[in-house]
């Protein structure tokens, strides 16, 4: 399995991954949207950073919300309140994950209800 914040992935490889062109990515970065790493000219992309970019489309083009609303919008709360992610699809999520907002208690009492 690949470790999720390992820079692995060229930006030829991540574009082919989520379906887009390269020059995409670019505009993303230049937008400040994402940081991938940078070694000289090559920029490598992470799982987590897949990820995100991901979560990105789904706000612009399916809630149809602008980068510029993005940017303002990522200012004042997280992600997974703009595009109302299903807790499900949260749990997958490192971001979600990784400011740990799923109290253990939480999952705890969801694996006892489906017990």
């Amino acid at each position: 399995m690949i470790d999720e914040k390992k820079a692995v992935f060229s930006i030829g490889i991540a574009a082919q991954m989520l379906g887009v062109h390269p020059r995409t990515l670019r505009i993303y970065e230049e937008e400040g949207l994402i940081a991938p790493l940078r070694k000289k000219r090559w920029r490598y992309y992470t799982m987590n950073d897949i990820q995100w970019i991901e979560c990105l489309r789904e706000m612009i083009h399916v809630h149809g919300v602008s980068i510029a609303a993005v940017k303002k919008l990522l200012q004042y709360t997280p992600c997974w309140n703009i595009t109302d992610c299903p807790f499900e699809k949260r749990k997958q999520c490192t971001a979600f994950m990784a400011n740990a907002l799923i109290p253990k208690r939480i999952e705890r009492q969801k694996i006892k209800k489906a017990a």
